[in-house]
């Protein structure tokens, strides 16, 4: 699998686990997404694939490197899709 299809499978499963917000983005707890079964079959290295995408400003976290246990509690942040102004 190739980090933009790792990133696309990971916003789904922020999307499956989180809370969607009023501005439409969606939060998950590290340690919800971490501890999630079928998110340990997907991905190998999900914090590899979390920096991917906060590098890809697609979503957004505390601090750089997250931790199992450590950072449990660290809201995850999937922004929402920019939107197309109209011409």
């Amino acid at each position: 699998m190739n980090v933009e299809e790792e990133v696309g499978k990971l916003k789904e499963e922020i999307q499956r686990l989180g809370q969607q917000q009023p501005d439409g983005s969606y939060k998950v707890k590290f340690g919800v997404l971490f501890n999630d079964d079928r998110c340990a079959n997907i991905f190998e290295a999900l914090v590899g694939t979390l920096r991917a995408a906060k590098k890809r400003k697609i979503l957004t976290y505390e601090g750089e490197l997250l931790l199992q246990g450590v950072h449990d509690n660290v809201e995850i942040t999937l922004l929402p899709p920019p939107t197309v102004a109209a011409a």
